[in-house]
């Protein structure tokens, strides 16, 4: 039998997993919605504005979406639940926005072929913030980033590392200004 849905099945955490995947949905019946949605030079070239921010929607396929949902929502509910819903999603704008402009510049100036699309930026973001709250997990944490921004480039898949280090610093800088 399907399950009901109470009053707190809908925290913020699930919220933005659920506008992901519908943005998703929508990014792969559009067009090129990866390019339109996705930060690349768009973005300064045909005033795509919206960029900085949609491409923490947009992503590259359905297991970059899965990966990406799962690590949210195990962060995700886990800030929710100890510093609130406002906090959460601040956190998760803030950061991934700025993530995204400073993305772009290593784009527009090392790498300007790119297509950023994807949620890692804003969520090593909160794996940052969470890093800096919880000292004893910290080290396991940044093992984390570094493994998961570094060793899908040695099997050849071609990931935004700069994104997940950018998110990581963002995030924990973010932590140290709203401590």
């Amino acid at each position: 039998m399907l399950k009901r849905f109470s009053k707190k099945d809908f925290t913020a955490t699930n919220i933005l997993i659920i506008i992901t995947i519908l943005m998703y949905i929508i990014q792969i019946n559009i067009s090129q919605g990866g390019l339109f949605l996705g930060l690349n030079l768009y973005f300064l070239v045909y005033d795509f504005w919206w960029q900085p921010l949609s491409t923490m929607f947009a992503h590259g396929g359905i297991a970059h979406l899965g990966m990406n949902m799962f690590v949210l929502w195990q962060f995700g509910n886990l800030i929710e639940r100890f510093r609130g819903a406002k906090e959460l999603v601040a956190l998760y704008f803030i950061t991934g926005i700025v993530t995204s402009l400073l993305s772009f510049l290593y784009i527009f100036y090392l790498d300007p072929q790119v297509n950023l699309v994807g949620a890692s930026g804003a969520i090593c973001a909160l794996l940052g913030y969470v890093a800096y709250f919880d000292k004893t997990q910290r080290n396991g944490i940044i093992t984390w980033v570094l493994l998961i921004s570094v060793a899908p480039l040695l099997i050849g898949l071609p990931i935004a590392w700069y994104a997940h280090f950018i998110g990581f610093g963002i995030g924990f800088l973010y932590a140290i200004i709203r401590r």
